[in-house]
């Protein structure tokens, strides 16, 4: 086995900086989906709150939701409800 340790590997992971409210949406539901937890129920209690004890740090979901301001979040989703047909 040869190893170069001469260079420096960059490691291609999750860029959540480039997500939008939506998808951020859509991530941390399923995030609350695989660690067992009420994904609805979860989310109301973040955006009434603002405690983020209520999203998992499973998979950085903490990290990314609270890179957009709750009435944001709340906006995208009454936008969305609203503009279903």
């Amino acid at each position: 086995m040869n190893n170069n340790f001469d260079s420096t590997v960059k490691f291609e992971g999750f860029e959540s900086e480039n997500m939008s409210i939506s998808d951020t949406i859509k991530f941390v539901y399923q995030s609350l989906v695989e660690k067992g937890y009420n994904p609805i129920n979860q989310l109301i209690g973040y955006i009434l709150s603002g405690d983020s004890s209520y999203i998992t740090s499973h998979n950085n979901a903490r990290a990314v939701i609270k890179r957009f301001e709750r009435d944001e979040i709340l906006e995208e989703v009454i936008t969305h409800y609203l503009n279903r047909k």
